[in-house]
């Protein structure tokens, strides 16, 4: 049996999906990645920084 090309067969929800990350939650995400950043006392906060910074590119303004 070949399971890359069976096909996907069941039943899904007609219910609305819920984000997998809310607006609120996306916000507060970039403030914890931040606040990180500035507690790296040896420089490598920026690995925390960097995803902050394309997140919060993301997000609608406030």
């Amino acid at each position: 049996m070949d399971h890359d090309t069976d096909p996907v067969t069941g039943t899904y929800s007609d219910e609305p999906r819920l984000a997998l990350l809310t607006t609120t939650g996306a916000g507060e995400t970039v403030e914890l990645l931040q606040v990180l950043e500035q507690l790296d006392p040896k420089g490598r906060g920026q690995a925390a920084g960097q995803p902050a910074a394309d997140l919060a590119r993301r997000l609608p303004a406030p």
